[in-house]
């Protein structure tokens, strides 16, 4: 199996029809095998998305990356707040 990452969107799509495909009665690894993803995979996304629907699935992931965007930001003020008390303690 290729290894490509798949939107978020995709993944709801795969797993829904994995659903459908289950329903009717192939078995896991048919199933997976058609939609070209791993069993590992499967489960995984299964964990990940359960119930989710795919607007769901698109906010979490902005909130993910500002929160990443964030925590960047966080990270560079507390560099230069350690610079600026190396500065005004004269050890430069």
């Amino acid at each position: 199996m290729k290894g490509t990452r798949h939107t978020p969107e995709q993944v709801i799509r795969k797993l829904r029809e994995a659903e459908r495909l289950l329903a009717t009665g192939k078995d896991l690894e048919e199933v997976c095998r058609s939609l070209e993803i791993s069993v590992q995979t499967y489960h995984r996304w299964k964990a990940q998305y359960q119930a989710m629907r795919p607007e769901e699935v698109a906010r979490l992931k902005a909130l993910e990356k500002e929160n990443k965007r964030l925590k960047k930001i966080v990270a560079d003020q507390a560099l230069d707040i350690d610079m600026l008390k190396e500065v005004a303690r004269g050890n430069w």
